[in-house]
């Protein structure tokens, strides 16, 4: 607008109707430049104004007269207050930005922990990246602990974005966290977590009621709950979310599911849910990746997918966290730093006792 203005101002100058007064236009360019452009923009706005002015002075050859005096104290004095207004709010909200990103940074440290970087007989690590430009959390979520059973893992993906995502995220990795220590049965542990989901759901709300409960009857929760056993076998169990990758003697396989199950949420959709997990090989030296599509979904320039298995195969790394960063490395590589939707991955290495 400032600008835009500055040459409605040259249009006018330069033109038959010059007699007109457009001192007043100039004087405000400044001041319109700080409600949005910052204190750098303010300035050029500024310098625009000064240009322009002398300029036309020059042009239609009015120096000397008094107008152009008192545009030109008009403009340096509007100039000086709006810069330092600018300098003064860019300032203010830089620091309230800065306090929201240290309370979403406190919120993901409760919501999404980073897992320790050893379980009993797994070294792990985990990794979140938002796609949100700022955001710290989002709608995936992930959780490994050592319980009595031995170390249960869960990684899962909340349909949709924003708060409702986050309070969907809250309440299942919750319900996770308490009933993998009492619930010897890992598919009760996926009850336990339905539950919670449908608990949440079923919640009043109070600001924008209608429009959030119309997100929470749309929404859904993708999970895998993966527990290591002492006998080199892993059990999952696999609510409709991307399989696992095993990465066994430099050879990724896919742990898919003999019996597709519906996402937490989907429940309704079938009946006689399977009560027992699936056991797959999981042998000293292999490395299991839990996932979340935003992974497996990443595209480039040219629309192709991120090759998560061939990018496992060649990963040359000591410990997990540094295994999660290469992958990292090779992601960010791929999309060009353009994620489409939120990253979560974890990572489990079985060690040799």
């Amino acid at each position: 607008m400032p600008f835009a203005i500055a040459l409605v101002v040259v249009a006018i100058e330069f033109s038959p109707a010059h007699f007109l007064y457009t001192g007043p236009l100039l004087t405000a360019t400044p001041a319109l430049a700080t409600v949005t452009m910052g204190p750098k923009g303010t300035l050029a706005a500024a310098a625009v104004a000064l240009a322009v002015s002398v300029s036309t002075a020059t042009y239609n050859q009015a120096w000397g007269s008094q107008q152009v005096y008192t545009n030109f104290l008009a403009i340096l004095l509007v100039s000086a207050a709006s810069v330092t207004t600018s300098s003064v709010m860019h300032t203010r909200r830089q620091n309230e930005l800065n306090q929201v990103r240290r309370i979403a940074i406190a919120a993901q440290r409760v919501i999404l922990r980073p897992v320790p970087a050893r379980l009993g007989p797994v070294r792990t690590a985990s990794m979140y990246l938002a796609a949100e430009t700022g955001a710290e959390i989002g709608g995936d979520l992930y959780e490994a602990v050592q319980t009595r059973y031995g170390v249960r893992m869960i990684v899962g993906d909340v349909r949709g974005k924003g708060l409702p995502a986050v309070r969907s995220a809250a309440a299942v990795l919750g319900a996770f966290r308490e009933a993998v220590h009492y619930e010897d049965d890992l598919a009760e542990v996926i009850n336990h977590c339905a539950a919670a989901l449908r608990r949440e759901r079923a919640m009043p709300r109070g600001i924008d009621q209608e429009e959030d409960a119309q997100d929470q009857a749309e929404s859904f929760v993708t999970v895998l709950v993966a527990q290591m056993l002492d006998t080199h076998m892993v059990e999952l169990v696999n609510r409709g979310h991307p399989a696992p990758l095993v990465l066994h003697q430099g050879r990724v396989q896919a742990l898919m599911p003999t019996s597709p199950l519906p996402p937490l949420g989907l429940e309704d959709l079938i009946t006689g849910l399977p009560a027992k997990a699936e056991s797959y090989p999981f042998a000293p030296g292999d490395h299991l990746l839990l996932h979340t599509d935003g992974v497996i979904e990443a595209r480039n320039r040219d629309n192709d997918f991120f090759a998560l298995p061939e990018a496992m195969e060649a990963v040359q790394a000591r410990t997990p966290s540094e295994f999660l960063e290469q992958l990292h490395q090779e992601l960010i590589r791929h999309t060009q730093g353009r994620l489409a939707d939120d990253v979560a991955m974890v990572l489990a290495e079985r060690v040799d006792e």
